[in-house]
Order: structure tokens, then C-alpha cells, then sequence
């Protein structure tokens, strides 16, 4: 029996799943990176989550390294929030009211977040990018906005420039009139020299800088040394605000976020994803001076579902969960995986490379020609060295051995706190099989 045949024995109810589903929604998905331009020929349907581990809806069971792109800090169904989901529903599942909750969890924030003075939340990254795009230019006066290549904030039209592999110099989507995006203005990351001619062509027009503080829309590509120290300075030289977008970064690499763990202090951050463990929710964090133009809607920002309880409740209980301990087991347990994982590549022989941050990582496929790349830098790196077909015809082996991760290369593998070392040491050997054959 051929692999291919075998697989489509063990996942027979997600193919038929998948035509049904075809009938009734677009592409068949809810998203389009869950559907077929990264799962071939048709995506896994999944039944539950159990810790650190999927199960689909033929019984098979994975080690989930996707952890709903790195929204699920603690796994799937930690009992913790489970109780504390199910207490607060009890009370309302919204009340649209000002709540002592939201109170309690602004204040932890404040207590964990590097530089934090106020808090204003929203329901996910894309609205609160939405917000903070406002709110830097409400506040400054100024319209444009540095943005770098490769970096995504969401799916709105006011920064849809430049994010995806392909598109780097252009609109990302069509529906976006270019007069959407005329006050963006678009650099190569990584490259201070860059940044600071950019700044010098619109000196006193810009009114942010924003910026993934370790680059994860094309894998894990971390900043070079000196390099958020240097858009610090350049952003205080010419009076602009510094934004890190921390959608992805936030709650995965310390208690407080990148700014924690890469020694940054931003004027505005924008949370979303890991923050609401499994439940949709998002903040702005920053600088009271930046925070309070939002005061009396002078700068508008309305949400129904803006801070609602019973997510809050789930958030306070995830947030006391994420102490120093849970992020050093988390950092010894990417350890442990990425030196396997480089292991399994050298035995293999393998024109590959791994990239992390602490519990975020990437394997890099090198394309023919470029073997010899000891790291990617940046978007421009991705686009020349990484080769994505390999990476999703590796994934797709992975799932066949019980693990589960994106199949696309331009994002990135991810660790719970509900991960174990048994289940790692599942990964890396799946991994080196995988290399090997």
C-alpha cells in the first residue's frame, strides 16, 4: 500500500468532511491557511484538543506543534480554564457594562508588561492593529506610518502593504484602493540603515514606527543584534512612536512579551492570540500619554464585545499561570527540540536550518544553490534561500507520524506548557524518520 493511499485510509472522514464542506463555505474553510493552499489534497478535520495533543475526527492523535498559531499558551482544555470558563458563562456570557474584571486584568497587565500604563482592550490583532494605526496618528499628528516588509498586522485595508512572500513591495489583496495604503511607508527589516534613510525622506511625517519585534509571518526570524535598540533611538530622534506589534510574540517568550525577553521598551504594543488562551480577545498596552487620546472617544474605538467578562476570566487565570517557571520549562523543553531537530539534520545530511526565540521555531528548507545559508535575516533571506514545497511535503509526512504543525514555511511551530518531554522526543524522532526517508 502506498503512503498516499494509506493516509487516505486514516483520514477517510475528514476527505468526505472536506466535500461536504465545499457546499457551504468558501474553499471549504473558515480561513484560507487552513485550507487546501496548505493542506493537500484536502485539510484535517479535527473532533478535540487534549493538552498538548490533537485528535481528528478519525481517531487519529497528534502532537500539536500549530496550537491554533500559537493562541493556546497552555494546550487544549487545561482544567484551570475550563473551570473558569464555565463559572464565568454561568454569570453572562456578556454584559457590555464596565466590570470589575476588566480592572483586575488590566492591572496584572500593567504589573507584567514592560512599560505599561494603561490598557484598552479589543477582540483580536487585526482590530487592535486597527486601533493603534488610529491611535498613533490621532495622538501625533502626523499621518504616515514605517512599516517593514514581510510584517503583518492584520487583514485590514489601512496596512495591507508588503506582508506576504510574493507581494513584498505591493498591495497584499484585492479590495484595497492604493490610497489606502499611500501613508505607509515600507523598509526592509532588519537593516537600520534602511530605517533611518526612510525616516530622513519623510522627517517629521511619520508618526510610528511599527514592527514584530521577532519577525513571524516568514517563519522565526529574530531581530539582529543592536537592531529594536536602534529603531528605539531612531524613533526618539525623530519624534515618532514606537509600536511592537506583539499579536504573535506577546505571552509566548516571557511574561512580558518580547519587550521582556529582548530588552525593548516600546510606546504602544498590540496584544492578541496567546493573551486570550483559546478565547478571542485583544489589548492595546502602552504609555499613558499615547493611551489617554483614546480618552472620550476623541480618537473613536468601540467594541460590543470589547473586555468581555467571561473571556477576562480566562485570561486572568492563563496570565497567573505564565510565571518565570512555565517560560523556563517552556525554553528548556525548545531546547530540547530544536537540538534534536538540528541533530536529525546533520545525520540526514539535509540542506536545512532551525531558527527560535525561546518556544517559537522554524525548519528552513534550503533551496539548490543556497546550502550555505547559516541563517535568514529577513524577508528578502525567505524569499531567495527557503524552499516552501519541501517544508509542506515534510509536514505532511509529519502528520502520517503523528504530529501537527502549519505545512506552510512562512509560519512557525510553537511549545504549551502542557507539552512533555516524551511528546518532544515523539517530534524529533517523526522528524529524523521523516529527513531520512
Amino acid at each position: 500500500m502506498s503512503d498516499a493511499v494509506a493516509a487516505a485510509r486514516r483520514t477517510a472522514r475528514s476527505a468526505e468532511l472536506y466535500e461536504r464542506a465545499l457546499e457551504v463555505l468558501v474553499d471549504g474553510v473558515a480561513s484560507p491557511s487552513r485550507g487546501t493552499v496548505n493542506y493537500r489534497p484536502y485539510p484535517l478535520f479535527m473532533a478535540r484538543g487534549e493538552g498538548g495533543e490533537l485528535v481528528d475526527v478519525d481517531g487519529n492523535r497528534y502532537v500539536d506543534l500549530m496550537l491554533a498559531y500559537g493562541a493556546l499558551p497552555h494546550g487544549h482544555a487545561h482544567p484551570r480554564l475550563v473551570s473558569a470558563a464555565q463559572e464565568a458563562v454561568e454569570r453572562s456570557a456578556l454584559l457590555a457594562t464596565a466590570t470589575e474584571i476588566e480592572i483586575e486584568v488590566a492591572e496584572r497587565l500593567i504589573g507584567m508588561i514592560p512599560g505599561a500604563e494603561r490598557i484598552r482592550f479589543a477582540n483580536t490583532g487585526t482590530e487592535a492593529c486597527m486601533a493603534a494605526l488610529r491611535l498613533v496618528r490621532g495622538h501625533t499628528g502626523r499621518p504616515k506610518v514605517l512599516k517593514f516588509e514581510g510584517h503583518y498586522h492584520g487583514w485590514s485595508d489601512g496596512l495591507s502593504l508588503g506582508s506576504n512572500p510574493g507581494a513584498l513591495d505591493r498591495l497584499d489583496t484585492l479590495g484595497v484602493p492604493a490610497a489606502a495604503v499611500d501613508d505607509l511607508v515600507l523598509c526592509p527589516w532588519n537593516d537600520l540603515e534602511a530605517a533611518a534613510a526612510a525616516l530622513d525622506a519623510h522627517r517629521g511625517q511619520v508618526a510610528a514606527i511599527v514592527t514584530e519585534p521577532v519577525m513571524a509571518n516568514m517563519g522565526v526570524i529574530p531581530p539582529r543584534p543592536g537592531y529594536l535598540e536602534g529603531l528605539r533611538s531612531l524613533a526618539d530622534e525623530h519624534g515618532a512612536l514606537l509600536w511592537l506589534d506583539e499579536t504573535v510574540t506577546g505571552f509566548r517568550l516571557a511574561p512580558g512579551g518580547a519587550q521582556e525577553r529582548l530588552g525593548v521598551r516600546a510606546d504602544l504594543v498590540t496584544f492578541g492570540k496567546a493573551l486570550g488562551a483559546g478565547f478571542p480577545v485583544a489589548a492595546l498596552a502602552g504609555r499613558a500619554e499615547v493611551l489617554d487620546a483614546l480618552a472620550g472617544g476623541g480618537i473613536l474605538h468601540y467594541g460590543t464585545q470589547n473586555a468581555n467578562p467571561a473571556v477576562l476570566a480566562v485570561v486572568r487565570e492563563s496570565l497567573e499561570m505564565l510565571d518565570h517557571a512555565a517560560f523556563a520549562r517552556l525554553d528548556a523543553l525548545a531546547d530540547r527540540l530544536v537540538a534534536g531537530l538540528r541533530e536529525a539534520i546533520a545525520e540526514t545530511q539535509t540542506p536545512a536550518l532551525v531558527q527560535h526565540v525561546g518556544p517559537m521555531l522554524q525548519l528552513f528548507f534550503l533551496r539548490p544553490g543556497h546550502e550555505d545559508t547559516a541563517a535568514v535575516h529577513d524577508p528578502r533571506d525567505f524569499e531567495r534561500a527557503v524552499d516552501p514545497d519541501r517544508f509542506r511535503t515534510f509536514a505532511h509526512d509529519l502528520f502520517a507520524r503523528g504530529v501537527y504543525l502549519s505545512p506552510a514555511a512562512a509560519l512557525h511551530s510553537v511549545l504549551a506548557t502542557a507539552h512533555t518531554e516524551a511528546q518532544i522526543d515523539h517530534v524529533v524522532e517523526a522528524a529524523r524518520d521523516v529527513l531520512a526517508a
